[in-house]
């Protein structure tokens, strides 16, 4: 912790002049150590979690149990069906999309139609045809 840069800080900021020898800086003090002990706890708890996640992880067998890395795929003869550019699972998405890209077409199409009112006629000119 930087007193004189927290200082300055404090004197941009607000406009006031704080010593270094100033209580507040106890108070600065004691926040670090709140928040690092913070962070320790977490993290611990996080590795924790962790830990524990790779655990599961490896007794499903998605992961080797000597490293933590995915456990290679077993090679496979390629099929057609993973070959093709899309999934069975893709193709009915892209179904689902179209159906409701079409159905939202139609719904603004018929709503425009609905409300669609012609403008009134004008008013008919008359044109005069005299001969000379």
């Amino acid at each position: 912790m930087d007193q004189h840069k927290l200082r300055s800080h404090v004197f941009d900021k607000t406009g006031i002049k704080i010593d270094v020898d100033d209580p507040i800086f106890a108070l600065v003090a004691l926040n670090e150590a709140v928040l690092a002990e913070t962070v320790q706890r977490q993290l611990a708890q996080l590795d924790a979690a962790t830990q524990a996640l790779a655990a599961q992880a490896r007794a499903a067998g998605g992961l080797s149990p000597l490293i933590d890395t995915p456990a290679p795929a077993p090679a496979a003869t390629p099929t057609p069906a993973s070959t093709a550019w899309f999934t069975p699972r893709e193709w009915r998405l892209l179904g689902a999309a179209a159906i409701v890209a079409i159905s939202c077409a139609l719904l603004v199409l018929g709503g425009a139609a609905l409300l669609y009112q012609p403008a009134p006629a004008s008013p008919a000119t008359q044109v005069n045809n005299t001969s000379s």
